[in-house]
């Protein structure tokens, strides 16, 4: 059994689409970044790299490497899904925290763990995503920006 651990981290910006795992959330601002800054989906992908040691999402999919501008993070779930199962690691489970003053994300919350279910190709009963603000304190209550963190269990197959 290997743990990893994720954290990520995007400004607020005007004329950006708002998207949290894989699900767009209207908005008033999106998140600045070189793919479509989803937040908790490269929270997730850093815990899964993070556990099965297969390095970071900014060595994977650099941000400055063109194939990857405005790319769907959920799009690159799936690669990381590809590397897990080639490494022979399937997920047990993630468990994922959004950190946003605004918007109120509790009826996005359903649709954003089933996208990142299908991207792994597991349960959806495997995936379980929160979201709390910041009480208005540092920059994510100020909503100057977003995080999210992330862990996650992973399993050699062929493990009990």
């Amino acid at each position: 059994m290997r743990i990893g651990l994720g954290y990520d981290s995007h400004r607020c910006a005007p004329g950006r689409k708002l998207v949290l795992g894989g699900v767009h959330v209207p908005y008033a601002f999106g998140l600045l970044g070189h793919s479509d800054a989803d937040v908790l989906t490269h929270a997730v992908i850093d815990a899964l790299l993070g556990a099965a040691k297969l390095g970071d999402i900014g060595r994977l999919f650099s941000d400055s490497d063109p194939q990857f501008e405005g790319i769907s993070s959920i799009l690159l779930l799936e690669k990381v899904s590809v590397l897990l199962r080639e490494a022979k690691y399937t997920v047990v489970n993630i468990d994922a925290t959004i950190v946003a003053q605004a918007p109120r994300l509790a009826d996005f919350i359903p649709e954003m763990e089933d996208r990142i279910s299908n991207a792994l190709c597991i349960d959806v009963s495997q995936v379980s995503v929160k979201a709390k603000t910041a009480e208005g304190m540092g920059f994510v209550g100020r909503k100057e920006g977003m995080e999210a963190h992330a862990v996650c269990l992973l399993k050699e197959k062929g493990e009990k």
